[in-house]
């Protein structure tokens, strides 16, 4: 299975979702759309939207998707079975304050 993960270095959502990689074993790509801006514009132009995580499963683009979500995605398709693993972060949880306020410290400019 190949697996791209367009996330951010320090959110919630992006948490989450490498939490669920992690959980089932699954290797992926972190993909880093602050940093890198082709990153961001791949992951627009690939999903159509500009909101994060997206995440590419075998060529399948789960747009703006949580880590619960991946997971009941992954887990519904039998891509994955289900595992007594626990995560290590909340897998359906936004950004903490702290991590809002360090992105805040970063101006980053795509277009």
């Amino acid at each position: 299975m190949k697996i791209k993960a367009y996330l951010k270095p320090s959110c919630g959502w992006s948490n989450g979702v490498r939490a669920v990689m992690s959980k089932h074993g699954l290797a992926f790509e972190d993909i880093d759309i602050i940093n890198n801006r082709a990153n961001y514009a791949e992951m627009v132009a690939k999903s159509g939207q500009p909101l994060s995580p997206c995440v590419e499963v075998d060529g399948v683009m789960l747009a703006d998707i949580s880590g619960e979500e991946v997971e009941n995605y992954l887990l519904s398709n039998d891509l994955v079975k289900n595992s007594a693993a626990s995560a290590d972060v909340p897998l359906n949880a936004g950004c903490s304050d702290e991590e809002h306020a360090k992105m805040a410290t970063k101006t980053v400019r795509f277009f």
